[in-house]
């Protein structure tokens, strides 16, 4: 059983840039894919970036060459860098965790989720 809970959230101006962070306990998350996905108001849940045991990164479209997913296994915590952000990023964001090791970009890939962390963004 992993348990993750995301931070660093928070309200900022278009243009700025947040650090989000997910921790993990319960066990190592150094074999695991990672991933991150967002919810904005009255839509769907979305895919942001997933990150392999390897450190193979893929992004979504709408967020590729903007936010950066990595990992500090030392500290069983993994990232989302979100730079240049725009209003149309403003969501909660969640962490994700699968049993595999190797990336998925849909949320059934993943089996642990933490319970979000809100970023909005001023225009």
């Amino acid at each position: 059983q992993v348990q993750l809970v995301e931070s660093g959230g928070g309200l900022v101006q278009a243009g700025g840039s947040l650090r989000l962070s997910c921790v993990a306990s319960g066990r190592t998350i150094s074999n695991s894919a990672m991933g991150w996905f967002r919810q904005a108001p009255g839509k769907e849940q979305e895919f942001v970036a997933t990150l392999s045991w390897s450190g193979i990164t893929y992004y979504a479209d709408s967020v590729k060459g903007r936010f950066t997913i990595s990992r500090d296994n030392a500290k069983n915590t993994v990232y989302l860098q979100m730079n240049s952000l725009k209003p149309e990023d403003t969501a909660v964001y969640y962490c994700a965790a699968r049993g595999s090791s190797y990336s998925g970009v849909r949320a059934s890939d993943y089996a642990y989720w933490g319970q979000g962390t809100q970023v909005t963004v001023s225009s």
